[in-house]
């Protein structure tokens, strides 16, 4: 250990005055314990410090064969090793100078011990969170109503909410918003997926009372849609529907509900798709209008994200092309779609490449980087960049 006068020398050496430093003197020296491997650092930015320091949790997930990620409470984050040519010295007792005292006008002498040292730390970029593999955990076992519950379908997996916390590497609000996309329910305590027959039935339901009782589509009454439903399915698979398909709102102390007329059109027309490789267009639209409940108008711009036009072929046809089941990698993305289709006007391709974009991207920016544009028949076009 260092005393007041080595130091004193020390100084003396250097040609430091005292006065311009200091009082409190902080001496290091290694622990008896000292490891290399029994400490990872990580860089944090301002906001994440904050959040740890406020007592919330950051959590790494990732299976084996997956590249890890870190999750705060609502954002995700890629981690990535970063190597330093500096020796990065842990030192739990070192202080910064704005700790130190500063107002004695003795100098003191601290003796702080080093406990690790690194070469490398954990760098973190938020990122996207990679949700595709939740749809495919609640495809494992979805729910098609109270009747079709069997001892056999009791057998196959189900997730909780912690469940799926610990296989998707995302945070648990990204998770949450995901699961409301999906439409997913929560059934005694496990989250489902519906089968889309099912899905579709629930609706009908609805909007065939609403036909019946001559409502409003914007003025659906929740209690007494549940109990003149409620000999049919069960009142909170109805109420689930309606707040899948609809919003709620308050007026005289009643709840009403107003149904989205798109979400509405488009889950019927992916009912229709379902089982058709591809389906003549002019033929769907019809089949399509017929289908939707009256009052109720279809256009194909419901269909962005969720199904495909191909104008060139003849006659002309639509198909299923769902944008969550398409890669979440960036590159494998393009490639996917490149394969589908040679060349893509910016419109027909922007739904399905929207959510790759950063912070701050554009759709132009993100196709000017990943595709080559041309002139086709006086419209733009993109294609692979390389030989799909």
């Amino acid at each position: 250990m260092r005393t007041l006068q080595e130091i004193q020398a020390t100084l003396e050496v250097a040609k430091l005055e005292p006065a311009e430093l200091l009082p409190s003197v902080q001496c290091i020296s290694f622990s008896e314990s000292v490891s290399s491997g029994d400490y990872c650092l990580m860089e944090l930015d301002e906001t994440l410090c904050k959040y740890v320091e406020s007592g919330q949790r950051l959590i790494i997930r990732g299976d084996k064969d997956e590249h890890a990620v870190l999750c705060s409470e609502d954002k995700t984050y890629d981690l990535k090793i970063a190597d330093t040519s500096n020796m990065l010295l842990i030192i739990p007792d070192c202080k910064t100078p704005d700790q130190l005292p500063c107002n004695t006008s003795t100098r003191c002498v601290m003796h702080c011990q080093i406990f690790g040292f690194a070469k490398s730390y954990w760098e973190l970029k938020k990122s996207r969170p990679k949700l595709r593999k939740l749809k495919k955990c609640l495809l494992e076992n979805p729910y098609n109503g109270p009747s079709c519950e069997t001892e056999r379908n009791a057998d196959k997996s189900k997730y909780t909410m912690e469940d799926l916390m610990e296989s998707i590497q995302a945070s648990e609000q990204e998770i949450m918003q995901q699961l409301q996309q999906l439409r997913a329910c929560k059934i005694e305590g496990y989250w489902r997926i519906l089968e889309l027959d099912y899905e579709i039935k629930l609706l009908n339901h609805v909007t065939q009372l609403v036909d019946s009782e001559s409502w409003s589509f914007t003025k659906i009454p929740l209690q007494v849609c549940l109990q003149e439903l409620e000999l049919l399915e069960p009142r909170e698979m109805i109420e689930h529907s309606l707040n899948s398909y609809g919003k709620a709102y308050t007026s005289d102390g009643e709840v009403f509900y107003s149904l989205n007329e798109d979400e509405v059109c488009k889950s019927t027309a992916l009912m229709l798709l379902q089982n058709a490789v591809k389906f003549n267009l002019s033929e769907f639209e019809d089949m399509w209008q017929q289908s939707v409940p009256e009052g109720m108008s279809t256009r194909l711009d419901q269909l962005k994200g969720v199904a495909l036009v191909d104008r060139n072929s003849r006659p002309q046809v639509i198909f299923q092309l769902n944008v969550e089941d398409l890669p979440e990698n960036t590159l494998d993305r393009f490639n996917s779609l490149f394969n589908i289709r040679a060349k893509w006007t910016e419109d027909d391709i922007a739904p399905y490449i929207q959510g790759l974009c950063g912070e701050k991207q554009t759709i132009g920016s993100l196709l000017t980087k990943c595709a080559r544009s041309s002139m086709q028949n006086g419209v733009k076009v993109f294609s692979s960049r390389r030989t799909v």
